[in-house]
């Protein structure tokens, strides 16, 4: 081939660039890894005899998604075990558990997950009813949102768990009117069980991690931050499998790796993830991130709040969540890390949690100076106004995860009552974020909702499920479809560190993605019905859908 000609050729449909100084294009020439020109018809000059043509036929190019928030071996393994997404009823999820047991007899424990807190009254499950449904083994569940377990009575004895057993301070033991365990652990309790899963191994933990990153290829996913490498519950640290998929050659996708920060230790922890960093940045894997989670969730009150929740009568009550990290503290760990190079990812719900991990950006910031390491919070379900303008102001990327904004049973019976009408009417201000100049980034949290972006852009757009008939989610907070397609590409892309990819741009790298259909041009209450027919990582084709 002509060093002349281009490898690739995408014509005949529009572009969707997302930079800014070119926004629309109905041409785009790949050489090797990278974008040589974006343009019109001026672009099919680089055809030669040897280039692949890929025809759009007017369906649209993208930027390839990027998930800022995802946790892609946990899912791949949830995958293989009992698996309750999707169930909305109690006798759903039991049957699935019956049929598990039953059909993995050499199992010493049942493991899994998915279970939706909506499903069950006040969202805590009971030991009695897995004990009906396996009483010869252990069983251990995380919920969807993989902030809390449930697990049977043999469980419990096998780990010890009586009533006399005292919460951890960072978690809560769900007990009866009598004290006993109810068989639901909720945050840092669920190790109390968890050490005594027997932990997947590294060859599970590969085939789960080749499992997802073909579900997120399918997705148009050329690129991810894994949100926690460590042991955490009964998760197994992921990054050796990353290091393996790497070297291996098996590693198709771009990733961020999040060391995670043990909560129960302090900066004495420092050295080890500095040499971690090193172990586990190699080939397409880098490690350069650490994860802070100073919170819980909203639903089962753990999440950090300025004020208190509400109770089920509407009082307020004494519990306004829980910080896991005391903020003097985590403004000096965040100062060391800032230091060391690290960028720091939060995972911050409440609006306590938000303000801590803002004043912790601010006191490294004010101690070390602008590091360029592109501090980011994830989740941000509940945002105090005066707290908004600081995202900008401090550099820090707001990292949202646009599903859960939507009307929804958790939502409506288990969050927005417990946080009372005024705080609720603060939940994922996207808009107001965008307005104040922030820059966004955006996630899955997959496995604890879908990892598709279309999904996501949908939500962020409309604030309401596709095909609900509940009314839209807090509307002065859906954003544009560009700033959200910018969000899940070129905002997550900085988030990642990966300044060559993001947007359709001469000189960038050719991660792209190919949609069914042009979802600028349809009603915007049809975002997600549209799907990814081939997906591009450095100009080689990782996925094709049969259609394609």
């Amino acid at each position: 081939m002509s060093e002349h000609h281009a490898d690739l050729v995408f014509t005949g449909g529009p572009v969707h660039t997302v930079d800014p100084t070119r926004p629309f294009a109905t041409s785009v020439a790949v050489r090797g890894e990278k974008i040589v020109a974006v343009g019109h018809d001026e672009v099919h000059d680089l055809i030669g005899p040897a280039t692949e043509v890929v025809d759009l036929r007017g369906r649209l190019l993208v930027p390839g998604f990027q998930d800022a928030h995802v946790h892609p071996v946990g899912a791949g393994v949830e995958l293989g075990q009992c698996d309750l997404s999707g169930a909305t009823e109690a006798s759903e999820c039991l049957a699935r558990i019956r049929t598990w047991a039953d059909a993995h007899p050499d199992r010493p424990w049942i493991t899994g997950g998915g279970w939706s807190m909506e499903t069950f009254p006040g969202g805590i499950p009971s030991r009695d009813l897995l004990d009906a449904a396996v009483p010869d083994r252990p069983v251990y569940l995380v919920n969807r949102d993989h902030h809390g377990e449930w697990v049977n009575t043999l469980a419990l004895e096998l780990a010890g768990v009586t009533r006399l057993t005292p919460d951890p301070a960072d978690g809560r033991i769900e007990r009866g009117s009598d004290g006993e365990p109810s068989g639901v652990l909720q945050e840092g309790a669920m190790a109390l069980v968890a050490r005594h899963v027997p932990q997947v191994t590294l060859d599970e933990q590969l085939t789960g991690l080749l499992r997802a990153q073909e579900v997120l290829h399918s997705h148009g996913i050329t690129a991810w931050q894994d949100a926690l490498l460590g042991e955490h519950a009964s998760t197994a640290d992921p990054a050796p499998a990353y290091r393996r998929a790497a070297l291996e050659g098996l590693l198709t996708a771009r990733v961020r790796g999040a060391l995670w920060w043990d909560r129960e230790k302090g900066l004495e922890q420092v050295g080890k993830l500095l040499a971690r960093r090193d172990t586990f940045t190699v080939g397409r894997i880098k490690a350069h991130t650490v994860k802070i989670m100073q919170d819980g969730i909203a639903e089962n009150g753990t999440a950090a709040l300025l004020g208190p929740y509400f109770t089920a009568c509407g009082c307020a009550s004494a519990n306004a969540g829980l910080s896991f990290i005391e903020p003097a503290e985590l403004a000096r760990i965040v100062t060391r890390l800032d230091h060391e190079g690290f960028q720091v990812h939060f995972h911050a719900l409440g609006d306590r949690a938000v303000r801590e991990a803002l004043d912790a950006v601010e006191a490294a910031l004010t101690a070390n100076g602008q590091r360029g390491n592109r501090h980011h919070l994830a989740h941000l379900q509940v945002v105090d106004e005066a707290d908004v303008p600081r995202f900008r102001t401090l550099g820090a990327t707001a990292n949202i995860q646009a599903l859960w904004a939507a009307h929804e049973p958790q939502m409506d019976e288990l969050t927005i009552p417990f946080l009372g009408a005024k705080r609720a009417a603060r939940q994922y201000p996207f808009a107001d974020l965008v307005r104040s100049g922030a820059v966004l980034a955006a996630g899955s949290d997959w496995p604890v909702t879908s990892p598709d972006p279309l999904a996501a852009l949908h939500n962020a757009v409309n604030r309401k499920d596709p095909g609900s008939d509940r009314p839209v989610f807090l509307p002065e907070q859906r954003i544009t479809l560009n700033a959200a397609l910018t969000a899940y590409t070129a905002g997550s892309a900085y988030v990642n560190h990966l300044d060559d990819t993001g947007t359709i741009t001469p000189g960038r790298l050719a991660d792209l993605a190919v949609l069914d259909r042009d979802i600028f041009s349809r009603p915007e209450e049809e975002i997600a019905h549209a799907g990814v027919l081939q997906t591009f990582v450095g100009g080689q084709r990782v996925h094709a859908a049969a259609d394609a």
